[in-house]
């Protein structure tokens, strides 16, 4: 797959971007699940707030980050809260995407095993790499790429095309563990 999938990635985000701007904005006021579960046992008023009983959500202090200029779903400063939802969804979006997007490019560079891909001198596929003619120790193969065990079949009496040979043998038999 040498074709990139941008996009199929620049797709994404524009949903994403969509979802965490627009869509954001008609999601229930309601408690979710975690506050819903948290107030079981306390006694609410219309506006939410604990009247009676005893619940966890008693116990609730401030977050330690709950100053922030994306706290609360909304952006600080803003009073329009359809735009300051939808700006705090977008910058998530876009901050998510930039930290994600740069791990995978480190990830990507750092974990590259040959500088010249597969075909280079260390590669698979190049002089040195265990799929070449000659072994990885450099030294000739006897009779061909393969040996004279006949690993890619050529030896086989049966014409079936299985391997005959002490290698081809220890080879099943290490398949086989």
């Amino acid at each position: 797959m040498s074709k990139r999938p941008w996009g199929f990635v620049v797709g994404g985000l524009l949903v994403a971007l969509l979802l965490a701007g627009v869509v954001s904005n008609y999601a229930s006021a309601h408690p979710d699940g975690l506050d819903s579960s948290l107030l079981r046992g306390c006694t609410v008023d219309a506006e939410g707030e604990i009247t009676g009983g005893s619940c966890p959500a008693q116990r609730e202090r401030d977050h330690e980050l709950g100053d922030s200029p994306l706290a609360d779903y909304g952006v600080r400063g803003l009073d329009n809260d359809f735009l300051s939802t939808g700006l705090s969804g977008v910058l998530g979006v876009l901050l998510t995407f930039a930290v994600g997007g740069g791990a995978f490019w480190l990830l990507r560079r750092r974990g590259a095993a040959a500088p010249d891909g597969p075909n280079g001198p260390n590669g698979p596929n190049g002089p040195n790499g265990p799929n070449s003619a000659d072994g990885a120790d450099g030294a000739a193969a006897p009779d061909g790429p393969n040996g004279a065990d006949g690993a890619d079949g050529a030896d086989d009496p049966s014409g079936r095309g299985e391997a005959t040979g002490d290698r081809a043998e220890a080879e099943r038999a290490a398949t086989a563990r």
